[in-house]
């Protein structure tokens, strides 16, 4: 068994005999009369068990396959039984390797799994139009790889430009596994290509930003109204009368994080502080995150919503029809499919990096 295996048994062991003690706890009369102790410890309880149960199945079939290479090795046995237990043995390890592989999964890539929506912020960076068009080309490419992922997207705000790109969208995806999948986008994404405004066909360097965010639900993210000031003001630019006369825009100040948040998009001022509220929780939240994240020591850090948009991940140069992941080194030449959301190779390559950095935290 390898270092990460056995220092996974030892935490599994680990969370086994903590859910023993809940479960011990939860029968006393002092805890089952008390719900502030009675509520958290079922909670705990309920978290651990699915994963106490996996493991008990699999400390199961070791012992079953324990017993079955002691038969095999049994010279007092008959031939064709210790050969039946031999294949038993092996068929055995096989279904003990498989559970393994699912306990590593749930041990360290559950929680995400379990968040499914997102807010999906991208911004045109440096390069004028043809980073606003760049910006518009990561747009199509995440929502055609929603919708074969069957997920629902939703445009809160965005900001054209003259040429058809975008100086800012910002989406919420939701549906099964989203965050797990997308949480890896965030930071800056580098373009190399000849623009549509290129006379002489040049290669030119552009960039957009993206940030992805959980989005939390209210009792997660439980922002007070004293903490947050609302400004309410007519909506500039195109639209007709109603738009400019009407105070429909919305702005929201978060006083402790310093975070604010515009929405104009809507008609309904109702909507538009609806959609705010929505964005600034995601920011808020986002903004926790990332200082509990950076109290960690660097080794303990994960990948998944760590993205800054100050760092570029990602390089997508469209003369070679390559796509570089910088931070697993990772080079695709299949740019073009890449393009119409056929992400998935790249996303599975750093799910299963990731999901081997968190393994190897768990010897620190």
């Amino acid at each position: 068994m390898d270092q990460i295996n056995q220092v996974l048994i030892a935490k599994l062991e680990q969370l086994d005999a903590r859910y023993v003690e809940i479960e011990n706890k939860i029968s006393r009369p002092d805890v089952v009369s008390n719900p502030a102790k009675l509520v958290p410890l079922a909670k705990e309880g309920g978290k651990l068990r699915p994963l106490v149960e996996k493991f008990r199945g699999y400390k199961k079939l070791t012992r079953q396959i324990d017993e079955a290479r002691a038969m095999t090795e049994d010279k007092t046995a008959e031939a064709e039984l210790r050969d039946m237990a031999g294949q038993e043995a092996k068929q055995l390890a096989e279904q003990a390797d498989a559970m393994l592989e699912e306990i590593k999964n749930s041990l360290v890539m559950a929680e995400d799994d379990a968040i499914d929506s997102v807010i999906l912020e991208i911004r045109a960076g440096t390069g004028g139009e043809e980073a606003a068009l760049f910006a518009k080309d990561l747009h199509n490419m995440y929502t055609r790889y929603a919708a074969k992922m069957g997920w629902k997207v939703e445009i809160m705000d965005f900001s054209p430009m003259d040429m058809g790109g975008f100086r800012e969208i910002i989406l919420t995806i939701s549906g099964p596994g989203v965050w797990s999948h997308l949480g890896y986008e965030g930071g800056g994404h580098r373009v190399q290509r000849v623009p549509k405004t290129e006379a002489q066909g040049r290669v030119h360097t552009s960039a957009a930003t993206v940030a992805v965010l959980p989005e939390p639900e209210e009792v997660d993210m439980n922002i007070k109204p004293d903490d947050v000031i609302e400004h309410v003001s007519c909506a500039g630019g195109p639209g007709g009368q109603n738009v400019n006369k009407v105070a429909t825009a919305i702005r929201l100040e978060h006083i402790p994080t310093g975070i604010v948040v515009s929405m104009r998009d809507e008609r309904s001022q109702h909507k538009n502080r609806a959609k705010a509220w929505r964005i600034l929780r995601g920011r808020v939240f986002e903004h926790y995150q990332k200082k509990t994240v950076a109290e960690r020591s660097d080794k303990r850090k994960i990948m998944i919503g760590s993205g800054d948009r100050s760092e570029r991940i990602r390089t997508y140069n469209f003369p070679q029809n390559r796509l570089t992941d910088h931070r697993i080194n990772l080079s695709l030449y299949s740019l073009d499919r890449i393009m119409i959301g056929e992400i998935d190779e790249l996303i599975a390559a750093l799910k299963e990096y990731d999901k081997q950095q968190r393994l190897q935290n768990l010897t620190l």
